[in-house]
């Protein structure tokens, strides 16, 4: 791991910068976290690069985020995050996973495959809007395909002013503007499904073999896992890049935002439905079920929509209810130990 870091192409901006007091900048060490494991994450400073083991008194951090170190690199405290993308745990756990903190440009990859999906397209979106971040769909493997344009198209029917490249990740020439977001100080998530070609992006963007790729099946053109961990990489160009491993199971919570920002065609006609509460099914005078049957809204992005905002509303509800018992059950502990400590030496 090269130790060749600055501040500057770190990603450290104002915005960090003005949490630190006039004392802390003379005496800390600002770092990111480049790297996690279970027990320990790794952090880059100014030429420099530490690991620190992970203590049940520190909070909850990820790739990506700031920290202020002491100067004998003991971790001090974590700056607020920018942005934070985080997803409901896989599985039946009822909890909220973090997958990165500080991203500046989401690349939501998708191959022009069998694997295509627009449903999975606006889910990234919600999820990477919800973060208040700037989206690129990359649309890869352009050389497998007849007619990528037709590709771009339809993902160009999700959002006008939506920003969509396509690209064959395997030619240098093919992501020339990519480079745009790859400059000094901007830091790059690379998200998408396994097989979808995001390590053989990310290699290519960095002129070398960094991270394993593998062949997708070809019986269903789904893709294995070649990622399995996620690190902030450093773009020659001077940017810092994420390669996250492929998510087959990326439920959305707390994303009501999100969906709005990336649904935003439906729920402003939303806004002219008779009823405040119009659940675009059957009511009467729906102006989104109107859109639909006149072609100016397709069915499969409303149908999208409801299923994500269901799915949403499900797991926010799920997750609430659980912050609400074990707060319930904190203060339980508390008034029990308060009253022992009471009953003592009498």
């Amino acid at each position: 791991m090269s130790n060749a870091y600055s501040l500057a192409n770190l990603g450290w901006h104002p915005f960090f910068q003005q949490q630190l007091s006039l004392e802390e900048w003379e005496t800390v060490i600002p770092a990111r976290v480049i790297e996690q494991q279970k027990s320990m994450i790794t952090v880059a400073s100014d030429n420099s690069v530490h690991y620190l083991q992970l203590q049940h008194s520190m909070p909850e951090m990820v790739v990506g985020d700031w920290v202020l170190l002491e100067q004998n690199r003991t971790f001090l405290r974590l700056l607020e995050r920018k942005s934070c993308f985080k997803r409901k745990a896989a599985g039946s756990k009822v909890d909220r996973q973090l997958i990165s903190a500080n991203v500046d440009t989401a690349f939501i990859v998708c191959s022009m495959n069998e694997d295509f999906n627009l449903n999975r397209i606006e889910r990234y979106l919600a999820l990477v809007n919800e973060a208040n971040v700037e989206p690129v769909v990359i649309l890869t493997k352009s050389d497998l395909v007849e007619s990528p344009e037709s590709y771009r198209a339809e993902v160009q029917g999700i959002d006008n002013l939506l920003c969509i490249e396509v690209v064959n990740g395997l030619d240098s020439d093919s992501l020339e503007d990519l480079r745009c977001w790859t400059k000094s100080g901007n830091t790059i998530a690379v998200l998408g499904s396994s097989g979808v070609g995001k390590s053989t992006l990310v290699n290519t963007l960095l002129g070398d073999e960094v991270q394993e790729t593998g062949a997708i099946r070809t019986d269903d053109a789904k893709g294995r896992h070649t990622t399995t961990s996620r690190s902030l990489i450093s773009i020659p160009s001077g940017g810092m890049i994420l390669d996250t491993p492929g998510m087959r199971e990326l439920q959305l919570v707390d994303c009501k935002e999100g969906l709005s920002a990336t649904f935003h065609d439906i729920e402003e006609r939303a806004t002219s439905c008779r009823f405040a509460n119009c659940q675009h099914q059957s009511e009467p005078h729906c102006a989104v079920r109107h859109a639909v049957s006149s072609g100016e809204l397709d069915q499969r992005r409303l149908d999208s929509y409801l299923k994500l905002l269901r799915e949403e509303e499900v797991n926010s509800a799920s997750l609430a209810e659980k912050r609400a018992k074990s707060k319930a059950l904190g203060k339980y502990y508390k008034r029990t130990l308060s009253e022992s400590h009471k009953l003592k030496g009498r």
